[in-house]
């Protein structure tokens, strides 16, 4: 009977029930386990194997470099960030009232390692995240301009419940990539939350933008709703 079954279940792609068939079947023999039960623990299974394959889809999605998590960021060597702080916004109830959160920091002082482990912390609890390097993400919005897919490009960059851009510093950019990262900002304003470590307080950034409206329409966008968190602890690299 279980070879039947069991080619159903992979038929019908219930691969979580199907791997344990066998196991629950014989368990159920032994024990002289209810039907119920038995269906019971086989539905359980699929459940977590679906919720298995869910997380890993949206951490490959997600495209993070670095396999960082709050355990692993070393709280006790940086003075410069507050845990209690951290811990909060792990809560991710910012994500729910789509605010903002920028770390504002030198090179080394932990900014990348914290967006990464809120990020996975996102992810764990079913969210849809990506990570992009602030140049890659201005690259690839100038890129979509050619083949005129920046509308698509947009639409799908706007729709993930946190988006994060890292390293948005010293960066070359084009009027036509400022633009469509405005553009950006202002799909996502008051819908999506978008966290960006950079190592330019907020006056710079009118000298890396050039365009004085626009960097004031976009951190008024930005600062309406956002946790700004200024990192002056020691660069981390150094140990």
């Amino acid at each position: 009977m279980s070879a039947g079954v069991h080619y159903l279940m992979t038929t019908l792609q219930l691969k979580g029930m199907a791997s344990v068939l066998e196991r629950e079947l014989m368990r159920a023999e032994r024990e002289g386990t209810s039907v119920s039960e038995v269906l019971e623990r086989l539905l359980m299974e699929e459940s977590r194997h679906r919720q298995e394959q869910s997380m890993a889809y949206r951490l490959r999605q997600a495209r993070m470099p670095w396999d960082w998590s709050l355990e692993s960021f070393p709280f006790q060597r940086q003075p410069g960030v507050s845990q209690a702080q951290i811990r909060q916004l792990a809560s991710l109830a910012f994500l729910k009232r789509a605010e903002n959160v920028v770390f504002i920091g030198n090179p080394g002082t932990g900014k990348t390692g914290l967006a990464i482990a809120l990020l996975r912390q996102s992810l764990i609890n079913q969210h849809r995240g990506r990570f992009y390097n602030a140049q890659d993400l201005m690259n690839e919005l100038y890129a979509s301009l050619a083949d005129r897919s920046t509308s698509r490009l947009l639409k799908q960059l706007a729709s993930y419940d946190l988006l994060v851009i890292d390293e948005l510093g010293y960066l070359t950019l084009k009027p036509e990539q400022a633009n469509a990262f405005f553009k950006l900002m202002d799909l996502r304003y008051g819908k999506k939350s978008t966290l960006i470590t950079t190592n330019l307080d907020y006056p710079e950034w009118y000298e890396l933008f050039q365009r004085k409206s626009l960097v004031e329409a976009l951190l008024d966008r930005l600062q309406h709703l956002c946790t700004t968190i200024r990192i002056s602890g020691p660069s981390l690299r150094a140990s």
